[in-house]
């Protein structure tokens, strides 16, 4: 069996190994965090990819054990009809992050270079400007001092088709279909053309793309947070030692008895 660069074998991961791997990772995210308000840092992380690639699924796991004051994930909707007539970065950048915070965008101002284009949302002359304009625009966001890291979702056909029929087969995920998802299904050469363009063009010094195998969801997440730990120079911040204060009792009265005939959510469990 083939082994990856820790000497592991590359099979499917144990969820036993993965989830202490995982638990682990998620600490020193904690510690990042730490960092990044320390430090008044701004960063923005983007995730994109096709559709079952996983994006969601990491993004939950960078998420779940951190702060959402700090951690702010954001998936914006399809353009309403103003949205359609502002500038069109002004829908993502109202969302920039301040000081101390770490924005994480699923999906991105790079619709404009995969769905948009594949589906004829925008004309051909807009998908070429964007191509020409995106370098120039992030070189302005990273020189104000923005830290930006993006990242591809990189799903092969066959895992992808499994995902899709596992999610068709699925009453609780039947709801992460839409006629939109079966059509960028058909459409997968279009849409490989329209990453290879948008690489090209794109994938520069100062906002380069990482791209991440996800046919193993469970290594594709282990693996994109370890990558979004190595790209800082955290260390641990030290914190005052907290110890819980005596509850004040000069005030003290029987607070459970004015509850008694409320209603209560039955304890079925």
């Amino acid at each position: 069996m083939a082994k990856n660069e820790a000497g592991n074998d590359s099979g499917r991961l144990k969820r036993k190994k993965y989830e202490k791997e995982l638990r682990r990772l998620q600490g020193e995210l904690c510690k990042l965090q730490a960092w990044v308000k320390h430090k008044g840092l701004r960063v923005i992380v983007i995730f994109e990819g096709r559709d079952a690639a996983g994006k969601g699924g990491t993004i939950r796991a960078i998420t779940e054990r951190v702060s959402p004051r700090v951690f702010r994930p954001i998936a914006l909707p399809a353009p309403s009809d103003r949205e359609k007539t502002q500038v069109y970065l002004q829908r993502y950048t109202q969302h920039f992050p301040a000081a101390g915070e770490i924005l994480i965008f699923d999906r991105s101002w790079y619709n404009r270079a995969g769905v948009e284009h594949v589906m004829g949302f925008c004309t051909p002359e807009q998908h070429e400007k964007f191509l020409e304009l995106c370098p120039i625009v992030e070189k302005y966001f990273t020189d104000a001092g923005i830290i930006l890291i993006k990242f591809w979702m990189e799903v092969g056909k066959k895992e992808q088709q499994r995902r899709f029929e596992a999610r068709i087969k699925d009453p609780l995920r039947q709801w992460k279909l839409s006629p939109m998802d079966l059509e960028s299904f058909r459409r997968w050469y279009e849409y490989s053309r329209a990453r290879d363009s948008m690489l090209e063009a794109t994938d520069t010094k100062h906002a380069p793309w990482y791209i991440v195998r996800s046919d193993d969801k469970k290594r594709a997440r282990l693996n994109c947070i370890a990558h979004l730990l190595s790209l800082f120079s955290y260390r641990k911040v030290p914190h005052e030692k907290v110890e819980l204060p005596k509850r004040k009792t000069k005030d003290a009265y029987d607070d459970e008895a004015p509850l008694k005939g409320r209603h209560f959510v039955r304890e079925k469990y």
